[in-house]
């Protein structure tokens, strides 16, 4: 009997069984509403603190001239405050309902200490940022947007650059994988990708989160594969063989510098639409603030926020596009298309594989399971395996 790509796929996807499938779809649906609600909560926190003067009182006592030091400043205790405005939001999304939906089995005085943290150097980084922004429009004139796609390549690449050195480590622990028949197969893997050895790691992702995860991240010499250890313990060897040379096609085809250049053309895009917008937005939230005042920046923050997600099937269209090349790099170099098929099952659970069309191209930033699944299926079908028709 011929094989049937479609036919396959459905197999692969109906594994799962209804009761899993059902509640994937529960799980992600809500967080697809929890999106919109986010920007709910946005807009009161911002007019909370728009409203209050909290900015206000503290801008009147810092020096007039030091426009730098008011842009950090400010910028920085608007995120500060922002944050815990919006905790209880961020507890229910970020842990009640992953804990509910059984996501993670992280307990609650460790996550709130690592989002503590998390807050704190975020805070830091994008008050940093705004430095650069305000200086921006002060010096640039009308013109000051298109230079802001520059800043954010350069903040990102730096971000990308420091962060599996210094950001990182300080949430899991990174170390080499474990002797034995996986760190054989994926040192041989890497080795053949001319990756060296000591770029592939393993990190305790089980921390944080019950989901089958790999990332490749960093940047220049920084740059590296990594795999959580709920992958690497819940998957065979031909699994790990599948999602390593994801990853590692991930690393290959650069696409964090694909993701840099991106993300720069999308902040001009973003910051010429703050040009456009802001005196609406400040007039709505009751705030007297120019663009160029920093004073403003819960205004210019919630429009952030605004275009994110008016933004999000344009971002996650392209992030689907690097998924795809990630998971043909995988297919070709590897070529073991069953095992990426039950390794991407496996995600199923916190993605609900059987999107309609527009919830995938809005909702999705990785292709839906089915239509992965799909795809290594007509690989299989177009590359039959000459061991497997013996």
């Amino acid at each position: 009997m011929a094989f049937d790509p479609n036919v396959a796929t459905a197999r692969y996807i109906d594994s799962l069984g209804p009761t899993a499938l059902q509640k994937a779809h529960d799980y992600t649906v809500g967080k697809e509403w929890m999106l919109l609600w986010a920007l709910v909560v946005s807009a009161v926190v911002t007019w909370l603190i728009v409203r209050w003067g909290i900015l206000d009182a503290i801008d009147r006592r810092l020096p007039e001239r030091r426009q730098n030091l008011r842009a950090f400043v400010l910028s920085f205790i608007f995120l500060i405050v922002s944050g815990v405005l919006s905790l209880p939001w961020t507890i229910y999304d970020d842990w009640w309902r992953e804990t509910g939906y059984g996501r993670t089995s992280q307990p609650f005085a460790d996550w709130l200490g690592q989002n503590a943290l998390s807050a704190a150097i975020t805070s830091l980084v994008l008050a940093a940022f705004m430095i650069g922004v305000y200086w921006l429009i002060r010096r640039a004139g009308k013109r000051w947007w298109i230079w802001s796609g520059a800043l954010t390549a350069a903040v990102m690449a730096f971000v990308m650059l420091l962060s599996p050195v210094l950001i990182e480590p300080l949430f899991n622990k990174y170390e080499p994988v474990p002797p034995g028949q996986v760190r054989d197969t994926v040192v041989e893997m890497a080795k053949r990708a001319e990756i060296p050895p000591d770029k592939v790691f393993m990190f305790d992702g089980s921390r944080q989160s019950n989901n089958f995860t790999a990332n490749a991240g960093g940047v220049g010499s920084t740059a590296r594969v990594a795999i959580s250890d709920v992958a690497l313990k819940s998957a065979s060897i031909d699994e790990v063989k599948a999602v390593t040379g994801h990853e590692i096609g991930h690393y290959v085809l650069k696409h964090t510098w694909s993701g840099i250049l991106f993300f720069a053309v999308l902040a001009m895009v973003l910051f010429w639409l703050a040009e456009k917008l802001y005196p609406r937005f400040a007039r709505a939230f009751g705030s007297d603030a120019k663009i160029d005042d920093p004073r403003g920046v819960p205004v210019l923050f919630f429009l952030i926020s605004v275009f994110a997600v008016a933004a999000s099937p344009f971002i996650n269209t392209f992030g689907r596009t690097l998924e795809t090349q990630a998971d043909m790099y995988s297919l070709e170099t590897e070529n073991r298309p069953d095992a990426l098929a039950s390794a991407l099952v496996k995600t199923a659970e916190y993605r609900y594989p059987r999107p309609n069309a527009v919830e995938e191209f809005v909702f999705y930033d990785h292709p839906s399971v089915e239509r992965r699944v799909r795809v290594a299926m007509e690989w299989k079908a177009a590359h039959p395996d000459p061991a497997a028709a013996k």
